[in-house]
């Protein structure tokens, strides 16, 4: 338990930092100048993608890594088993209240401790892939925005995108309140290919 625990402190301070750092200008900038060394080609010739295509297939590239690494990392059995363990607990222990049932609290009480281990248990393994998750999502949209404000494609053409309802628009655009067209967008594939790839691989008893 002291060893799991010990890990899952390291992936919150592996997150930390990761967030920490993308928010100095100079990193940023050099992770972006990085990452378009492995990207930037998607958008010259031949490949020649338009912007929302490439974002389309990071997130499909970030969508598959995040299921990869939480199919081989989290115990699904185990969490379900948990959490509908903590389900019945409750309703026992709701019951027992309404009865005024003492003997029957003092015996769940009894249990209380074991069930929040549990439950703490398995909420720190949810949590240690998502630090190494970061390691990828965050250069992503690090080499996302360095890239952004670059006002045309290296053919001429503006990064732009058609929504419904919105029309054609530049995908540094703000569409909802601040947020801006290219993460709308990113959002929308992120979730969608994620859902899809979770749904084919059994991720989560989905």
């Amino acid at each position: 338990m002291a060893q799991k625990q010990s890990g899952g402190m390291v992936s919150l301070a592996i997150a930390m930092g990761i967030i920490f750092l993308s928010t100095i200008p100079a990193v940023r900038h050099a992770v972006g100048m990085a990452m378009d060394l492995l990207v930037g080609p998607l958008l010259a010739d031949p490949v020649n993608l338009p912007f929302y295509a490439v974002i389309l297939v990071l997130s499909a590239l970030t969508g598959l890594y995040s299921s990869l690494l939480q199919k081989y990392t989290i115990d699904y059995e185990r969490l379900q088993e948990v959490q509908e363990g903590m389900k019945e607990f409750q309703k026992e222990y709701r019951d027992a209240q309404l009865s005024k049932d003492e003997k029957r609290m003092k015996k769940l009480e009894s249990r209380r401790d074991k069930m929040m281990k549990e439950q703490l248990e398995v909420s720190q393994q949810q949590f240690k892939p998502k630090a190494y998750i970061l390691l990828v999502s965050i250069p992503i949209f690090l080499w996302l925005i360095y890239r952004l404000p670059l006002p045309t494609q290296p053919n001429g053409v503006l990064a732009q995108i058609v929504f419904p309802y919105f029309g054609q628009l530049p995908l540094y655009t703000g569409l909802i309140w601040i947020i801006p067209a290219w993460i709308l967008w990113y959002m929308i594939c992120s979730i969608s290919i994620s859902q899809v790839i979770r749904k084919s691989m059994n991720i989560g008893g989905l």
